[in-house]
């Protein structure tokens, strides 16, 4: 199922640590892995972390009603609960708390105000009712709350997956940018980091996150639990647009096509959902319950896939999306890869062809979203599979070379064997030199995809 999933058009796949056990996560990162070696395919792997959950207690009778009007207590009392109160063992909420500030439980179902509160209390009133049962989740939208944003269970998880060799690691319920300070020293290189833009905070502070972030993901679940649901469209919007100006890849997650978890065929509605999406410039798109434990996992991507591939054919997708491109870009390496795009738009040149090491070559080149296919070129593994997150980009294994004249040789062979160009094409080709130093992206050259190349003697 999982190579039928990557066959249909998966890029990535997620495993998301809040279900299944190490050994459970282990099988499946073990069946991936394998697929990829067996198609000789890059594929990338996100482990998603569950972040610290705040639930309440239990009930006496593991539910209550909770009427408007009414007074509701939460509290550090491990007691079961009844129609008036329920513990909350979350005392860094309730330290937090002030009066007027609003908690939500059950995905925002239920709405409550804070009236009074104080280090082991909150005196509330309900102001939206209904059903509040064992262990539901508790929402806090407009306090910063005192947490770490890894919780026990997360630092072994990530100990874990960097173990076992994931690619991204993704923090849920991301606050402030030293949330991903501290996530990044524990992963000591060993994966990149992307933040979950789930909170108002984080919505708040976006522009530092994102400065110390690799990737973003927008997670549009709990933020349209803790927004107003009428804010999340041009929130998604601004972050997807300060990603892409920062070159770091962003991914638009939940709900995108949640009718196929029971339905063969998603709504109109979600068609478009997808398609906003992709108009808007992200480089991913995520489904979650669709693929994980839906009816319809092969159909849910195909979907997903045939909505990207018509939208990207659209005229109108090129004007939207030229229309966005920044005018400024600064340093040696923003240019070359600018004066990449715009030589392979207004020549007959079939790709564009990127050595990098750490992969900062193919982002930018991808930032730049030009209209033929971008070749990345690395003999890293790990960046290869990174890359697979970002827009419009196939990568290619190569050996280390230390002369630009080879890697343009590696390139049109690449370009060649990969079905890009011919013998009679021409391709773009840029690298940093010296090579092997990340970084560096300081030389453009336009040659033949000839499989012999002839090169006068350089001063390299």
């Amino acid at each position: 199922m999982i190579r039928a999933l990557f066959e249909a058009g998966a890029d990535v796949f997620r495993l998301n640590m809040s279900h299944g056990s190490h050994d459970e996560i282990r099988e499946r990162h073990t069946i991936i892995r394998q697929i990829e070696k067996d198609l000789d395919r890059p594929i990338a792997i996100l482990a998603d972390l569950q972040g610290p959950k705040l639930r309440c207690g239990v009930f006496s009778g593991d539910s209550e009603e909770l009427v408007v009007g009414e007074p509701f207590r939460f509290d550090l009392d491990p007691a079961e609960g009844n129609a008036r109160r329920v513990c909350l063992p979350h005392k860094e909420i309730f330290q937090a708390l002030r009066p007027g500030a609003t908690l939500l439980v059950n995905d925002g179902k239920i709405r409550l105000k804070v009236e009074e509160c104080g280090a082991d209390f909150a005196e509330c009133t309900v102001m939206v009712g209904g059903t509040i049962s064992n262990r539901k989740g508790v929402n806090v939208p407009d306090v910063v709350l005192p947490l770490a944003a890894l919780s026990p269970k997360d630092r072994k998880d990530l100990e874990f997956v960097c173990e076992l060799g994931v690619d991204w690691i993704a923090l849920s319920f991301v606050q402030r940018p030293e949330d991903v300070l501290e996530a990044r020293t524990l992963v000591r290189g060993r994966a990149a980091i992307l933040s979950k833009i789930e909170k108002p905070a984080a919505v708040t502070d976006f522009a530092e996150i994102l400065e110390v972030s690799d990737g973003i993901m927008v997670a549009r679940g709990d933020l349209g639990v803790e927004l107003p649901v009428q804010n999340v469209p041009p929130i998604q919007k601004r972050l997807v647009r300060a990603c892409r100006a920062a070159a770091k890849p962003v991914i638009v997650a939940t709900q995108m096509l949640e009718s196929m978890i029971e339905s063969p065929v998603p709504t109109r509605a979600e068609v478009s959902d997808v398609a906003t999406a992709i108009y808007e410039g992200a480089d991913a798109v995520m489904l979650s319950a669709e693929s994980a434990a839906g009816a319809y996992p092969i159909e849910a991507v195909t979907t997903m896939n045939n909505v990207a591939e018509e939208v990207e054919h659209d005229p109108t997708y090129r004007e939207v999306i030229e229309a966005s491109r920044g005018a400024s870009r600064p340093g040696v390496a923003g240019g070359i890869v600018a004066a990449a795009r715009e030589i392979a738009e207004t020549a007959d040149i079939k790709v564009i062809c990127c050595f990098t090491h750490s992969g900062t070559t193919a982002a930018l080149t991808a930032r730049e979203r030009p209209r033929v296919p971008i070749l990345a070129l690395t003999p890293f593994a790990a960046t290869a599979r990174r890359l697979c997150l970002t827009w419009g980009i196939q990568c290619f294994f190569t050996g280390e070379v230390d002369r630009f004249k080879m890697a343009v040789v590696s390139a049109a062979r690449a370009a060649r064997e990969g079905g890009y160009a011919t013998e009679q094409d021409q391709i773009v080709v840029t690298a940093g030199v010296p090579f092997n130093e990340p970084g560096t992206t300081n030389i453009l050259r336009v040659a033949p995809c000839e499989e012999r190349l002839i090169f006068r003697t350089d001063p390299e």
